[in-house]
């Protein structure tokens, strides 16, 4: 019963994402696509400004991305480092035990 639901629901998906590729097909034309400034505007101050948002939020992307990798590197190293500890322990432990039996 769950799989004749979830193939309606997919069924229903394929119809509403064929629906609104048509309507964008009829309805949309190229003019639609840029706005008034960038649709065959010269190279004005507005254009350089808005490259220059576009460089300024790709580099917080990459502030961002890199913060994650630096914290996902650390915690690595930090488990590297523990599960070190924890052989010495253990090892240690049992020397320990053999020398006293």
């Amino acid at each position: 019963m769950s799989r004749l639901r979830s193939f309606a629901a997919s069924a229903a998906q394929a119809r509403l994402c064929l629906a609104t590729a048509l309507f964008v097909a009829i309805a949309g034309g190229t003019s639609v696509l840029a706005c008034p400034v960038c649709f065959g505007a010269e190279e004005t101050s507005m254009i350089a400004g808005a490259k220059i948002g576009v460089l300024v939020m790709l580099a917080i992307l990459f502030v961002v991305q890199g913060g994650f990798v630096g914290f996902f590197l650390y915690l690595r190293r930090r488990a590297k480092r523990n599960a070190e500890v924890e052989l010495d322990t253990e090892w240690s432990e049992l020397q320990g035990a053999s020398r006293t039996s």
